[in-house]
């Protein structure tokens, strides 16, 4: 599964053709924020490969649970603008793809190596392609920062996931499976249990920078924030998402101390296309 994950979505996500390209002149966020740069180096002995490798796996756990949406425009839309906003980021190289889950439930993920999800109920309950990106800016910097790769180690424990390094060489298979299975049980279980608070406010704060730096307006994933703020907490709908994040009032005040308004000056960014209107038609 994990070798015909790739080509699954290359096929479902269609040709990863650049997304529009937004004039980059007036933008300069290497010297207002660092994104990416603490990355906790217990996470950093993986190659990129190895990465990739682990991530598949659990996208294939994920899509098991919830598969791709058979909607092929927005598949592409949606690989289009991560595509363009992964580019800004200092992990170009991975082999990004992005997918819409067919789920009514409000949620996004990610997995290490460079694969994001956002499920279908999350994606129409969005105003504009700012919101967009700035929620698949959040997923990016969970890859960006492997907070994910990161989390396993600790729950999987550091031998497992230092012996991903030894798998290819491995000669006997059923250590392999075995090894590989605890460690795509340890990640999986991550969508459940969720990732640690500060995990999921520093990918909020790198997120802003990401979407930013791509040419959209930075506070996109404050008005996502806004949305869900608004819902029940007792809808069906959200209940994993607000399980496994902290609330979205929260995240808003974190934002709040921690941009201020240094990023007023980026407000003339992209807010909305007429690609994303067509969409939600």
């Amino acid at each position: 599964m994990r070798l015909i994950l790739p080509l699954v979505l290359s096929v479902l996500l269609g040709a990863c053709a650049g997304g529009q390209r937004f004039s980059l002149n007036h933008i300069d966020l290497n010297q207002a924020m660092a994104i990416g740069q603490n990355v906790v180096k217990a996470s950093s002995d993986l190659s990129d490969s190895e990465e990739i490798d682990l991530g598949s796996g659990i996208a294939a756990n994920l899509l098991g649970a919830a598969p791709l949406t058979q909607n092929a425009e927005m598949q592409r839309y949606v690989n289009r603008v991560g595509q363009w906003l992964a580019l800004q980021t200092e992990r170009p190289e991975l082999p990004w793809r992005f997918g819409v889950l067919d789920s009514a439930n409000v949620n996004a993920f990610a997995t290490p190596g460079g694969y994001i999800f956002v499920t279908r109920g999350l994606l129409l309950r969005l105003n504009n392609e700012s919101e967009l990106a700035g929620v698949l800016a959040h997923e990016i910097a969970h890859v960006l920062q492997r907070h994910h790769v990161s989390a396993i180690r600790k729950s999987a424990g550091a031998e497992a996931l230092a012996g991903v390094a030894n798998m290819a060489a491995a000669q006997r298979g059923d250590w392999r499976s075995q090894q590989l299975g605890k460690l795509f049980s340890a990640g999986t279980e991550l969508y459940i249990t969720g990732l640690s608070k500060d995990d999921e406010l520093a990918a909020d704060r790198a997120g802003v920078v990401i979407a930013a730096r791509a040419g959209y307006h930075p506070y996109g994933l404050i008005s996502v924030l806004q949305t869900l703020n608004r819902i029940n907490p007792q809808d069906g709908a959200v209940a994993l998402m607000f399980k496994t994040h902290p609330t979205p009032a929260s995240r808003m005040d974190a934002l709040d101390q921690a941009m201020g308004n240094r990023m007023a000056r980026y407000e003339t960014g992209v807010i909305d296309t007429p690609r994303f209107a067509k969409l939600k038609k």
